[in-house]
């Protein structure tokens, strides 16, 4: 089917021959002019002269010889004027923080009144006599209703009144707004680009001339559909004065049907405003040519990208071998695919069985790449976040900065450190476990750490000194050779748009003598950098092209893959913010929802009416930002069509990954290292036991390889370092009252209980930072963590009052023992086995006991002995194992036997107590049996330590069994915490 820039090619040149070169093209937007420019040679086939291409606000802006005001030249004079209307009312002023998003919505409104070329007194007019009898909540409407949610939408009845004047009174500054606004902007020389159209439409421009050069041929504007009035005024009048054609790309189908949302706007230009089609508008390729339409039905944002080389595979070597591209054509509908969609399409051709070929798959991507995409933005990001930070100081304070931010500075690729100087640095700062980091250690490594952490002091300047900082990063990594091509686009573009802001921001300070804050410009700077993008490398002509739909406009291809075609993305659900009620806009001819879905409309028709197959993906994950359906343009074409739609469910195959019998053989070597238990140079203590018991393979990877977490800064208190400042005050609190008399009464603990907050911040800072007696200004989540152990130790101490009196055996004492048991082969062995005991005292009744302090969610209850060491069971207690194993060591030291495991498990001893508890069958007294819960004590005790030995035998045995390999838990909930579960083979 011939493409529609193909017919006006033909059509052009059949009209104008060789004079084409007097004609101005005017499109929506470039991409279009590439195409036309190729059909025109294909036609002429010998070197001709050009017409000159334009979009249509390229060719509308040489209407005036004003420049056309950027965003922030338009906020700046926009805001100063609006104070100035606030001092003349004698009300405060606002700050440019808060007058910013405001700004964006009257700015948008003054563009959309220029642009259909509404008078502004009249509509503001109107618009407060709307608000003030919306203000008698007698005659509250559903629409008026619905009118004032728009606007105040945190309103509801008989509240808010004072706001709702606030918002009289904005609305009544508007139409003086307006005009200040634009005489201002006059007096700088700059015009905004509604301006420029409103005063070409009413023959105001101040560059009349500007058409001169076109006199000899025509103004030429194809594929245009949606026209403002300013454009349909202008457009209708250069028609009657034979200077304009127009080339409309239509279809029967929709043109005809006043039903149809698509031809809306065609319908318009045509019936209404009466321009002329230069080709046919009755034809139909909908009706007259059906086609195939597949559409896949997939579950999940990005698995919409992940299908396409399903979709495409066949054309993948066509492709690639044939120099006629172009054919073929993703399409995003959601734009967020983007990154996704590249990802996913192979940058080489493969074989069926997986091979490359050296074919390579060309793409054409004008999307641009965003620079929020880049490792240049988190850079930026990174010394902006800085700089923030920097300026929360107060000037007599010392300037620090968080571990966090000053590691991903170190460790960012563009900072361009040796990584031999990257880690001495880090070295250094975790080993003095430095949370927050001063200034004055970063600064005298001079270069970037000064263009880094230096602080800037005007707020104006932080706009140049972050391009300065990318300038010396560009001219290392380019020194260097580094740099992607891309990533160098992106420095430049980066670069630019930073130098204009920083025109922007100092010229309006100076002259206007505004007070700029330092939130705000880093704001400014954010919004700039989040804007910019930078086109693909790709010819527009070749390869698979890669588009959004607004960029699909005028162009044809033979198969259109449409991503995300989602309901509630194609068509939108929602307009942008506007301080216009919709029944005004309605009467004014301002855009509305429905001019926004027709719009929608004709570009989903217009892409697919000559295509040849469509393929359409959808997400059916509904979730709060996706509806879950198909687009109803999809459904309406479906019903009304009578093409070949073929639907596909596409599920990812999901696996359960279940643990292979992951094995560690025991060599020689790991046998070696086993053997040091049995000569002394290693000691098996209670966590190697346990981790051994929960997941053998942790115990190779920690006990046996060696493989350790890396040191790290912790900027916050994490679990295990809780429970050691906690054990280390205990420790601290019953020493010192041991070293006096080892016989604790209640009376003694009462009053030593008034410095348990000093021995507190004594142990956060000997466990934080290594030094006891370092003088630390808490503040923040210190002091919550402070608060939590200073709570944990008063439910120790309150226990512990109800026990006195005790004595104070050891606290906190190693111990290391011989442990014989028979091994797998039947001769007898022995280890050492160690034990670090919390604390062991002695009570009035005579009982020794070893208590263990838990901070974390522990159990007393246990099911058995057995069943604790059941490396692939569900009912694993480690407390148990490691309190029994303490017992057991304490025991054979000191040659005792009746000691009692108590078990501080802070968060329910108040209720649980401190003794294990188990159920087993007893005498009823009945000649029957019953379930009782019982303490793990006295009798009871002594049975269940014999069963333990017997278990812990066993269990020895398989670790020192050379057949027995390091294996993976069959339970995943017995490793669900370990650090080493990457490196399992699963």
């Amino acid at each position: 089917m011939k493409p529609f820039l193909k017919e006006v090619a033909e059509d052009l040149v059949a009209q104008f021959g060789d004079k084409l070169q007097h004609c101005a093209i005017v499109f929506n937007n470039k991409r279009p002019s590439a195409y036309l420019q190729k059909y025109l040679a294909e036609i002429y086939q010998k070197p001709f002269w050009s017409p000159t291409f334009f979009t249509i606000q390229e060719l509308f802006a040489k209407s005036t010889h004003y420049k056309i005001a950027d965003f922030y030249s338009q906020f700046f004079t926009l805001y100063r004027l609006y104070n100035q209307l606030l001092i003349k009312e004698n009300l405060g002023l606002l700050d440019m923080a808060q007058f910013f998003p405001i700004a964006k919505i009257i700015l948008s409104d003054f563009s959309q009144i220029d642009n259909d070329l509404v008078d502004a007194n009249k509509l503001y007019h109107e618009l407060e006599d709307i608000a003030l009898i919306n203000q008698q909540f007698d005659f509250l409407s559903p629409e008026q209703h619905q009118f004032l949610s728009q606007f105040w939408t945190s309103y509801s009845e008989g509240k808010h009144k004072r706001q709702q004047e606030n918002f009289i009174k904005m609305w009544r500054r508007m139409p003086v707004l307006y005009h200040a606004f634009h005489e201002d902007l006059a007096k700088q020389k700059l015009q905004t680009m509604g301006r420029a159209y409103r005063n070409l439409a009413e023959g105001k421009q101040d560059n009349p001339d500007f058409l001169q050069e076109f006199q000899e041929g025509k103004l030429i504007f194809v594929g245009f559909n949606a026209l403002t009035k300013a454009e349909s005024k202008v457009f209708k009048r250069w028609q009657e004065q034979d200077l304009a054609k127009f080339y409309f790309d239509t279809d029967a189908y929709y043109l005809n049907d006043p039903l149809q949302e698509a031809g809306l706007f065609l319908r318009k230009n045509i019936d209404q405003i009466g321009l002329i089609n230069a080709l046919d508008s009755q034809r139909t390729f909908i009706k007259e040519r059906p086609k195939q339409v597949d559409v896949y039905k997939v579950q999940g944002h990005n698995v919409q990208a992940k299908i396409l080389n399903d979709i495409v595979r066949d054309e993948y070597a066509q492709l690639a071998a044939n120099k006629n591209y172009g054919d073929t054509a993703i399409v995003l509908a959601d734009e967020s695919l983007l990154l996704p969609t590249l990802q996913t399409i192979p940058s080489r051709l493969k074989d069926t069985f997986g091979n490359e070929t050296g074919l390579e798959v060309n793409l054409n991507v004008t999307m641009g790449v965003s620079f929020i995409s880049s490792t240049l933005f988190g850079l930026a990001d990174l010394w902006l976040s800085i700089q923030k930070s920097i300026h929360q100081f107060k000037p007599e304070d010392e300037i620090t900065f968080s571990f966090k931010n000053v590691e991903a500075f170190l460790s960012h690729p563009l900072v361009g450190l040796s990584e031999k100087m990257r880690e001495k640095i880090l070295k250094a700062f975790v080993t003095e476990q430095i949370v927050q980091v001063p200034q004055s250690r970063l600064l005298p490594q001079k270069g970037i750490f000064v263009d880094f952490f230096q602080k800037i002091d005007k707020p104006v300047e932080i706009v140049k000194g972050l391009k300065e900082t990318l300038e010396a990063v560009l001219k290392r990594q380019l020194y260097g050779k580094h740099l992607k091509k891309i990533d160098s686009e992106l420095f430049i573009k980066t670069i630019q748009e930073l130098n204009r802001l920083y025109d922007t921001l100092f010229k309006h300070v100076n002259e206007g003598k505004q007070i700029l804050e330092v939130g705000f410009v880093i704001s400014l700077i954010q919004k700039t950098l989040q804007s910019i993008a930078v086109p693909l490398s790709g010819s527009p002509l070749n390869g698979l092209q890669v588009m959004g739909l607004l960029e699909s406009r005028n162009l044809n291809f033979k198969h259109v893959v449409l991503l995300g075609l989602n309901d509630g993305i194609v068509p939108k659900t929602t307009i942008g913010n506007s301080f216009i009620p919709d029944s005004l806009r309605r009467v004014y001819g301002l855009p509305v929802l429905e001019n926004q879905d027709a719009i929608s409309a004709y570009m989903f028709y217009r892409l697919i009416q000559r295509a040849e197959k469509v393929s359409v993906v959808y997400n059916s994950l509904t979730d709060e930002s996706n509806s879950g359906e198909p687009s109803r343009f999809l459904k309406q074409l479906e019903y009304e069509s009578g093409w070949d739609f073929n639907y596909f469910h596409q599920e990812m195959n999901v696996e359960v990954e279940k643990s292979e019998a992951t094995e560690i053989e025991k060599t020689d070597e790991i046998i070696k290292v086993l053997n040091d238990f049995s000569t002394g140079r290693r000691t098996l203590s209670a966590s190697a036991l346990t981790t051994y018991i929960a997941n053998p393979i942790d115990f190779f990877f920690n006990y046996i390889a060696g493989i350790k977490e890396p040191e790290e800064v912790h900027e916050v208190v994490e679990a295990n370092d809780l429970g050691s400042i906690l054990h280390g005050t205990m420790e601290d609190f019953y020493n010192i009252l041991k070293f006096e008399n080892p016989n604790i009464t209640r009376e003694r603990i009462a009053e030593k209980r008034k410095d348990i907050l000093t021995l507190i911040k004594a142990n956060f800072n000997k466990v934080m930072y290594d030094n006891a007696e370092r003088q630390t200004n808490f503040s923040g989540m210190q002091l919550v963590v402070l608060a939590i152990v200073e709570e944990y130790c008063n439910i120790i101490l309150n226990y512990d009052e109800k026990c006195t009196p005790f004595t104070i055996i050891h606290m906190e004492e190693a111990m290391v023992v011989p442990y014989t048991f028979t091994d797998a082969n039947g001769n007898e062995r022995t280890i050492h086995i160690k034990g670090i005991i919390d604390r062991v005292d002695l009570t009035g009744d005579g009982i020794t006991r070893i208590v263990d302090y838990k901070t974390g969610s522990d159990k007393l209850s246990y099911h058995s002995i057995e069943e604790s060491f059941n490396t692939h069971g569900k009912s694993l207690n480690k407390a148990l194992v490691q309190t029994l194993f303490y017992t057991y060591v304490f025991e054979q030291a000191k040659n005792l036997k009746f000691v009692e495991p108590n078990l501080y498990v802070l968060k329910i001893m108040n209720k649980e107590g401190v003794l294990f508890q188990s159920y087993r069958k007893v005498d009823d007294g009945k000649g029957g049996t019953k379930r009782m819960k019982l303490n793990l004590s006295n009798e009871f005790l002594m049975e269940e330590k014999e069963i333990f030995l017997n278990e812990l035998n066993k269990k020895l045995a398989e670790l020192f069994d050379k057949n027995v390999p390091f294996r993976v838990s069959e339970n995943p909930l017995n490793y669900q915490y370990s650090r080493y579960t990457t490196l399992m083979v699963r």
